[in-house]
């Protein structure tokens, strides 16, 4: 009868990839989830679901600079079929990690085309974009490797600011210890929103948070060429206080105003006025973290004079009301 409780009860084989420049703790992570997942479930009178392997191309591989060794539990022509594949993240330069990985690409892909689901933890998702398997399919990544990613692979649809994404039964997480979402968000697929929850509980975990916006930083798109809206940014970002027109910035760049956008949003991939509203908003968050000013001094400070107009635009980009972010970030303000 107590199988009864799964579908189709099936213990679940997960590999854990360790791929060469691998992040050691992002290996350690999922296998600890899984094993604690069985210990729980075990615990609630329901069997065991998932066995879980360390899988790599060799039966020791050394990591962050040779301080860590792991020992695989198999190699990749041992595992004839597995149902997930974590990917982890890599360290260090992403085009020489990607190089020495590439023999883990025609696995990855050999499974998922046999039935496999996969997920990349942060920046594991170069790894998994590698294999082609993104291609027009959404994807999130760490926020500060983001232009990096979309640099290398255009065709993959990356979304800014979010936790997870799942979408054929190929799930991605975002930055640092946003994966532990990603674990909880398979766990209560596989089993159980109760489950899930005694897992959150267990690993003190936000179940439900479903985006990096709040630990973004905003530095300006300038990984390009195009100097005029390079000079357009630079003057947005030294007079953000003020206000700044379109027709001002393009008279600025001597460019008509119609192609001045276009060539602004190619560049930057925001409009001028979302690029103006991230670099008020981006000083805004600096005050609220480091100042006891209040919501209304630092919303006049950065040039807005309409309290809800400022709320809507913070909570846009950030997630969190001003208020929020102050108190989350701030604690001398909030003890004040």
């Amino acid at each position: 009868m107590i199988y009864l409780l799964y579908k189709n009860f099936q213990m679940k084989h997960v590999s854990i990839l360790v791929p060469e420049t691998a992040v050691m703790g992002t290996i350690s992570d999922p296998r600890y989830f899984f094993t604690a997942a069985n210990q729980f479930l075990e615990a609630s009178g329901k069997p065991a679901l998932f066995q879980v392997q360390l899988v790599g191309a060799r039966k020791e591989i050394r990591l962050s600079n040779s301080l860590f060794s792991v020992h695989t539990d198999a190699l990749l022509q041992d595992v004839k079929k597995t149902d997930l594949i974590i990917i982890p993240p890599v360290s260090g330069d992403i085009s020489v990690a990607l190089e020495l990985n590439k023999d883990l690409l025609p696995w990855i892909k050999e499974h998922y085309q046999n039935g496999a689901e996969l997920a990349s933890l942060c920046i594991g998702a170069f790894l998994l974009a590698s294999t082609g398997l993104l291609k027009e399919k959404q994807c999130s990544t760490h926020w500060l490797h983001a232009a990096t990613f979309r640099a290398m692979f255009p065709d993959v649809e990356l979304v800014d600011g979010s936790i997870i994404t799942d979408e054929q039964g190929i799930y991605s997480s975002g930055g640092a210890s946003s994966y532990w979402n990603l674990l909880l968000y398979l766990l209560e697929k596989y089993t159980s929103r109760d489950i899930a929850i005694l897992a959150s509980k267990y690993f003190a975990i936000d179940i439900d948070r479903d985006s990096q916006a709040a630990f973004m930083m905003f530095n300006g798109q300038k990984d390009h060429e195009d100097t005029e809206i390079k000079k357009a940014q630079q003057f947005i970002e030294a007079n953000y206080q003020d206000k700044i027109t379109v027709d001002q910035l393009a008279d600025l760049c001597a460019v008509g105003r119609r192609s001045f956008e276009r060539r602004f949003k190619k560049a930057t991939r925001n409009t001028v006025v979302e690029y103006i509203q991230r670099v008020k908003i981006e000083a805004a968050k600096r005050s609220f973290e480091s100042s006891r000013r209040n919501i209304s001094e630092v919303m006049f400070d950065i040039g807005y004079t309409d309290t809800k107009a400022f709320r809507d635009v913070f909570k846009k980009i950030t997630g969190l009301t001003p208020i929020e972010y102050r108190n989350k970030y701030n604690k001398q303000a909030v003890a004040g």
